[in-house]
């Protein structure tokens, strides 16, 4: 919010909201989206998949490969790691986006000719439109 304040509140100020960095930060991604939602212009669809809980792996990366299996984290094809993406469409609905939605693709464990087809498959699949009305709409008649 301070960055905002520091703007002035400027309107044409808005946020490319990409939850794989929240993921490893422990940041609430839906949290995220209902706190700015008057600030998300682009959504960019990329995953995180966290790797810390065998008590070896830290949350930061360190000078780590991408890919390896020490690392703490790392970005995987979208629906594959850790972004409840399903509770983020809603969010977005519930407040109105209606903006770009892009994939950003990123694993390198995985092909892309195989990991890019596959997260455009899974975010088609989770993308749905807000209802018309709502759900009890029909009992009030």
């Amino acid at each position: 919010m301070a960055t905002l304040d520091a703007i002035g509140r400027r309107e044409s100020f808005g946020l490319n909201w990409d939850p794989s960095h929240m993921v490893w930060q422990d940041i609430d991604p839906a949290g995220f989206l209902v706190d700015f939602a008057d600030r998300i212009f682009h959504v960019d669809c990329k995953d995180t998949k966290r790797n810390t809980g065998n008590g070896r792996n830290g949350r930061l990366g360190s000078h780590l490969p991408w890919g390896d299996p020490r690392r703490g984290w790392d970005f995987v094809s979208t629906g594959r790691g850790d972004v409840p993406w399903e509770a983020c469409f809603r969010v977005l609905n519930s407040i109105g986006y209606d903006g770009p939605i892009s994939i950003e693709w990123e694993d390198a464990g995985m092909d892309r000719l195989r990991g890019a087809p596959e997260s455009l498959r899974y975010v088609r699949e989770q993308l749905f439109d807000p209802p018309e009305a709502a759900f009890d709409a029909a009992f009030s008649s």
